[in-house]
């Protein structure tokens, strides 16, 4: 399987309209011409035209494939800001604010515009901390109904295709929930479970991490876990989950079967998630560096509407091939 190739195209039929408000960056714009070139999204940039198009010709950019919406002059901005000013008055939202950030933070607006349907998701990051991009999420986009956390999974292609399914294995959390408790475990479970299928279009087999396998040890952290499964399996009792797993009881099927018998996940999950982050940050980059595994990600899941994150270091490569996972996930 080549997770790229196939999401490229997914996209491609879906003909999605993505947002890249970092404007500012070469990457990104030569991201934007890579993805109007290859009819990956229809993509709309967020600044001043001058600014940009200065940036592009000094890359030998061609935008012309691409929409570019100055906030300043969009006919909707005065709208805009008093939506934004009454989503966060709660938290002390003003309206002299909500026009500084739709107008000066190009993410807020990006996710305004996803917000109110004229964008079908957008990719921030290359300029931006993660916190930047989640935060513009949640005030304009806000949680999917019945999620109570914004959580992240990365998507894991192995050199070797006898794990998950034909190498392909999505972890989470990596990226965004530090130590959630046992019901926000069970929504990163169930959450990662629908990016799977909509993904990758087959049954999702979830395998809930710790150091014990089937009570082999008893500890606070073993309980989150098993309170976790319960919880997961109560509220998708369709989907195929099982734990507390060790990793390897989750993916080679001979100690699978010899630490839980009978389990449908143990020794084939494809999808693993990790008690919290240290866990979850540490394991993606075991495997992408010592078992040279591709990773994409932190892809952000539980939002409203689809939002993805980038690396500040991230490569050209990197922002075409989030936009089209991007795009599917906005199907």
């Amino acid at each position: 399987m080549d997770f790229i190739q196939e999401t490229w195209t997914k996209a491609k039929k879906l003909s999605k309209t993505i947002v890249l408000p970092e404007t500012e960056d070469a990457r990104v714009l030569k991201a934007a011409e890579l993805i109007t070139q290859s009819k990956l999204a229809r993509v709309v940039l967020i600044g001043a035209e001058t600014a940009m198009k200065a940036v592009a010709g000094a890359g030998d950019v061609d935008l012309s494939g691409c929409q570019i919406i100055d906030p300043l002059k969009h006919p909707n901005l005065d709208k805009y800001v008093q939506l934004l000013k009454e989503k966060r008055a709660a938290k002390g939202m003003t309206i002299e604010k909500a026009r500084h950030l739709l107008t000066r933070d190009y993410p807020y607006f990006g996710a305004m515009l996803v917000e109110r349907g004229e964008a079908d998701g957008m990719v921030s990051g290359a300029t931006h901390f993660t916190a930047d991009t989640l935060r513009a999420t949640i005030d304009c986009i806000g949680k999917a109904p019945g999620q109570s956390i914004i959580s992240s999974f990365f998507v894991m292609v192995l050199r070797d295709k006898q794990f998950g399914d034909d190498g392909v294995l999505f972890y989470a959390d990596c990226g965004v929930v530090p130590n959630p408790t046992a019901e926000q475990l069970a929504d990163i479970a169930v959450q990662t479970a629908e990016s799977y299928i909509k993904l990758m279009g087959s049954e999702p087999r979830l395998a809930m991490l710790s150091f014990s396998t089937k009570t082999s040890a008893v500890h606070p952290d073993v309980d989150k876990v098993i309170a976790a499964t319960k919880l997961a399996k109560s509220k998708r009792p369709e989907l195929l989950i099982d734990g507390e797993l060790q990793f390897d009881a989750a993916l080679i099927p001979a100690i699978g079967q010899r630490k839980a018998p009978g389990s449908l996940v143990a020794g084939q999950a494809n999808i693993l998630i990790f008690p919290d982050l240290d866990a979850g940050n540490i394991g993606y980059k075991i495997t992408e560096r010592l078992a040279r595994a591709q990773a994409f990600g932190p892809l952000l899941q539980g939002e409203a509407k689809a939002v993805n994150d980038l690396s500040r270091g991230c490569s050209v490569d990197d922002i075409v091939n989030i936009t089209a996972i991007t795009a599917v996930q906005a199907q």
